[in-house]
């Protein structure tokens, strides 16, 4: 005991108090909506489908579709199995996807239904050309964020092939962030002629526009024939470790398609390395559109140098995309203060030292996984910042210390109109420095209206 430090004592360690993160279901049931015409299913009780289904619609201010095998007493008693076979059965001769993707919850895991077993049992009555995939997803493992990986590696076990046709393709997981980004990297990826799959791809479903009559399957997601060519493809970019490696992976590993893992392309340099590892793979330049775009970033860049120098910053969200807007803050000129993410995982705190150590300012900064909110509180109590980037839950902080916040990330429900908007690409990071900047303004604004009104009396 007298060998350890006061922080080794004292650190709490068995107890999350407002973690920045949620449960692995959610994940899942994002990734199974970027396939088009795929009804995720939660299997378990149909309050956890209803949470699930609640906070993304929160979000997206879409209506999420999602079944459940509606557990009782019974099935917590006797396994699943018989509501998951009632459910396939149901689904198919109602809902008509074409694949339904099951995600487990933690009754199901704790209980032990074996999910791989009772879809086999359940081939007779799926429909021809119809399929049913899995996930294991326990919520008390991980993160949301854990839970998308899973079930894009799913995905790819279950549907990938190697046809040994290639299609010269280049496979990009975008990791979980919103149709608005993944319509930012489908665009530069177009304005660079290159021939790629999005998979899976939530735009056209999440953010499907208003058609004056109900599509329970939006025209938007990844067809089934793309999702089963990824096998085929030269190349695999996984946007993000945490959210996308796990497929591409799984990818390299079933149809020996050779991958690379980058960062999410947020800010300049984690969008320059995008385009160039794309460049480098398909022997495309860049066109006069992105470049134009770049300018413009950089010419903003330094407007707002002024305002952005010095200012100290508070990040907390997903891992990727946390490790990403990091080196774009440190890029500004700022000091990312302390960077926390909810999600466990080593080689996060291992990559923001790498950037911290790159800008020369480690020891000026805190950085945790597996964290919470509470703790970042604390940290900002002892050593306040000027800014706050993060979800709607960090709003709290921002209250109780009089901080602008930044909302970024999952999830964002007090606001509207974010999932549209991109912060991936050039154009995104164009966007983040205009709600970094004016978060700035408006704080001096409201500051010297305080010093005259108190002059005046």
């Amino acid at each position: 005991m007298l060998d350890k430090t006061p922080k080794e004592l004292y650190e709490r360690k068995a107890l999350r108090i407002n973690p920045a993160k949620t449960c692995q279901p959610i994940g899942a049931m994002y990734a199974a909506l970027g396939i088009h015409k795929c009804l995720p299913h939660s299997h378990g009780s149909q309050g956890c489908c209803s949470y699930h289904r609640m906070q993304l619609t929160r979000h997206f201010k879409d209506p999420i579709m999602a079944s459940t095998s509606s557990f009782t007493e019974g099935a917590c008693v006797f396994g699943g199995g018989s509501n998951m076979k009632t459910a396939v059965k149901n689904i198919f001769e109602i809902y008509e996807p074409d694949i339904i993707a099951v995600h487990t919850t933690c009754l199901s895991e704790t209980i032990g239904d074996d999910l791989k077993t009772i879809i086999a049992q359940s081939q007779s009555i799926v429909p021809e050309g119809k399929h049913v995939i899995h996930a294991s997803t326990p919520s008390y493992v991980g993160s949301h964020v854990t839970g998308y990986s899973n079930m894009v590696k799913a995905i790819v076990t279950y549907l990938a092939e190697n046809t040994e046709t290639p299609n010269e393709k280049i496979n990009i997981i975008p990791g979980f962030v919103s149709p608005g980004d993944i319509r930012e990297i489908k665009k530069l990826l177009q304005l660079l002629g290159v021939p790629f799959i999005m998979m899976p791809d939530t735009s056209g479903v999440v953010d499907a526009g208003m058609t004056g009559h109900y599509d329970m399957y939006p025209a938007g997601g990844t067809k089934l024939e793309d999702v089963k060519d990824t096998g085929n493809s030269k190349h695999t970019l996984a946007l993000g470790s945490f959210s996308s490696e796990a497929g591409a992976a799984e990818l390299d590993k079933k149809c020996k398609v050779p991958m690379d893992t980058l960062t999410m392309p947020i800010g300049i340099e984690a969008v320059d390395r995008f385009l160039m590892t794309v460049c480098k793979l398909t022997d495309k330049e860049v066109p006069y559109e992105i470049e134009e775009e770049r300018t413009q970033l950089v010419d903003l860049m330094l407007d707002s140098h002024q305002y952005l120098y010095g200012k100290k910053v508070a990040i907390s969200g997903d891992p990727d995309t946390v490790i990403s807007m990091t080196e774009f803050v440190v890029s500004l000129g700022m000091i990312p203060k302390y960077i926390v993410t909810g999600t466990p995982g080593a080689s996060f705190e291992k990559q923001i030292k790498a950037i911290l150590v790159k800008a020369g300012i480690e020891e000026e900064c805190k950085y945790k996984a597996s964290g919470d909110l509470f703790e970042l509180h604390q940290w900002i109590k002892n050593e306040p910042v000027d800014l706050l980037v993060g979800t709607t839950h960090s709003k709290f902080i921002s209250r109780a210390e009089d901080i602008p916040l930044i909302r970024f990330g999952f999830p964002i429900i007090d606001r509207y109109a974010h999932a549209y908007m991109p912060t991936t690409g050039y154009k995104g990071a164009i966007r983040i420095i205009e709600m970094f900047t004016n978060a700035i303004l408006d704080r001096q604004d409201r500051d010297c209206a305080e010093e005259d009104f108190e002059m005046v009396m």
